[in-house]
This record gives C-alpha cells, sequence and structure tokens, in this order.
C-alpha cells in the first residue's frame, strides 16, 4: 500500500470549558518530523501531543497547530502586575506632592498603563483531563492526515504502475536488441575487411573479433538485474507498510544498471532506449519523493 507524505487534517474537541482545536499540515521530508505550534501555557503538554501524532506517521514533516481558547460565554481570566501597579501609585504620589499637584490618581489611570492588565486563557484545574482531550483530538486530526495521505497514495499508485511497465517494455526490447547489435556489427565488419583487402576475410579471425566485440557490448547482466529490481519494485508497492526510500534505493539501482547499458551501447536504436528508459526513471524518483 502506498502512503503520501503530504497531506491535512483537522480536529476539535471542548473541554472544561476550554475549545481545543489541531490543524496538521505535512510535507516531504526524508526522515519524520513533527512540529507543534501551540500557546506557551500549555506547552506541558507538547510531548503528549507529538507522541499522538507520532503513532500514526511514520515519515515527513507535520506542522502541528495548536489552539486553546476559552469557549464562548466563559470569563477571561485578567492578570494584574500588582508590582507595576504598586510602583505607578507610589511614584504618582511623589510627583503630586512634589509638584503640588491637585488631581488625585484614579482607578482609570491606573488601567490605562500599559503591561499593568493582561489577559489570558489561564490554565485548567483538571491537568490530566486537559492532557487526555489534546491526546484525543491530536489522534483525531492524525487520523484525518492518514485518511487524505492513503487517498493521494493511491493516485500515487497507479502513477508508479504504469512508469514501471513502460520500463519493462523498454528493457524488454532492449533484450531483444542486444543480439541483433552483435550481428549487425559482424557484417558491417565483414563488408569493411572486405572492402579494405578486396577478398573475403578470415573466417576464424572475424569470429575472434566478433567474440570480442560481444564480450565487451554484452548487457545481459544488466538487463538481468534491471528485470530483478523492477519485480522487487512492484512487490514494495503492495506492502502495508512505509517502503519510500527502499522504493528510493531501488531506482537508483536500476538508474546505475541503465547507466552502464548506455556505456557499452554501441547502437543507435540502444542509445534511444537508454534514455527513455532514463527519462522513465526520472519521472519515477520524483514520484517516489512523495511517498512515505
Amino acid at each position: 500500500m502506498v502512503t503520501s507524505m503530504t497531506g491535512f487534517g483537522q480536529a476539535e474537541r471542548t473541554m472544561a470549558g476550554y475549545q481545543i482545536g489541531i490543524d496538521l499540515k505535512s510535507v516531504n521530508h526524508r526522515y519524520c518530523e513533527i512540529v507543534i505550534r501551540m500557546p506557551k501555557e500549555f506547552a506541558r503538554y507538547e510531548n503528549a501531543v507529538k507522541a499522538a501524532i507520532g503513532q500514526h506517521v511514520k515519515r515527513g514533516r507535520v506542522d502541528a497547530y495548536v489552539t486553546v481558547e476559552r469557549a464562548g460565554g466563559t470569563p477571561q481570566n485578567v492578570h494584574i502586575d500588582w508590582n507595576l501597579a504598586l510602583g505607578y501609585s507610589q511614584a504618582a504620589e511623589e510627583l503630586r506632592e512634589r509638584l503640588a499637584l491637585q488631581d488625585p490618581l484614579t482607578l482609570r489611570d491606573l488601567i490605562a498603563v500599559p503591561g499593568l492588565l493582561t489577559f489570558g486563557s489561564g490554565m485548567p484545574e483538571d491537568e490530566e483531563g486537559m492532557e487526555a482531550a489534546l491526546t484525543a483530538c491530536a489522534e483525531e486530526a492524525a487520523s484525518a492526515l492518514c485518511v487524505m495521505r492513503r487517498r493521494e497514495g493511491a493516485f500515487l499508485l497507479q502513477e508508479l504502475e504504469q512508469r514501471i511497465a513502460v520500463l519493462e517494455t523498454h528493457r524488454t526490447a532492449a533484450a531483444a536488441l542486444a543480439p541483433l547489435v552483435v550481428r549487425d556489427y559482424a557484417e558491417k565488419l565483414r563488408a569493411r575487411i572486405g572492402e579494405l583487402l578486396q577478398q573475403p576475410p578470415d573466417e576464424s579471425r572475424l569470429a575472434m573479433e566478433v567474440a570480442l566485440f560481444a564480450d565487451r557490448a554484452s548487457i545481459d547482466e544488466e538487463l538481468a538485474r534491471l528485470l530483478s529490481h523492477a519485480a522487487q519494485f512492484r512487490e514494495l508497492l503492495v506492502l502495508g507498510e512505509p517502503q519510500g526510500r527502499r522504493l528510493d534505493f531501488l531506482v537508483q539501482e536500476m538508474n546505475r544498471e541503465v547507466n552502464t547499458i548506455g556505456s557499452k551501447a554501441n547502437d543507435a536504436r540502444l542509445s534511444a532506449l537508454v534514455v527513455e528508459m532514463k527519462s522513465e526513471l526520472e519521472k519515477l524518483r520524483e514520484q517516489i519523493q512523495n511517498i512515505e
């Protein structure tokens, strides 16, 4: 089963007057990386949220956006900086006395002092309940993310199967062409020698030269390994666990075999097939970068 590394998932929960929301967005990554962004007063729950997501995601970068807010109608906590209030009040009193001012310090004046009042959602009394709610919300969002990743993976699977089928077709054509290359070389060599010597060539020497050429130009081993790698590729596509890295490795191995075939190619038709196979492998490699 093929799973994409890109997707989106979200979930919401209500817990003791708090509205919890988690949005997940995943993209390609070589390893598994989970980045959590949440209000700093709830940072103590970050590891629990990350662990819940990690149970569902094995590869890719996941950005988790966690919001925790007071539900509608629930009073918001207001925090007073008493040290700032007392300091400001004492300073105002000293100014009033020293400058002989008549206006007293009022509550409105104090409230207007920057930083004196801060607003926050505060921490819930039931911390274990909050952790459980955040974990459950993260698991629900991760499940939704995985559904989307599997849906996209189904499309990737079709694309990969088509690409590997085309590659196998080109490999079969190269296997059929390989002996013809040797035969054509023998005919061209015989004709060339005949032109130069103005007489039939020594068949034993000709056979030896053709045998040496056939040995140097043989691509049988490369074609056999290419066929084996393609078969392994197909097997990995149907396994029920993340196989992105192994697929990527197989594509590298297939590309190495095709490059070797290209270096031995002494025929325009074979060289054209090598170009086509390299093109398909590049398309495979691009698609595999999206696979978990």
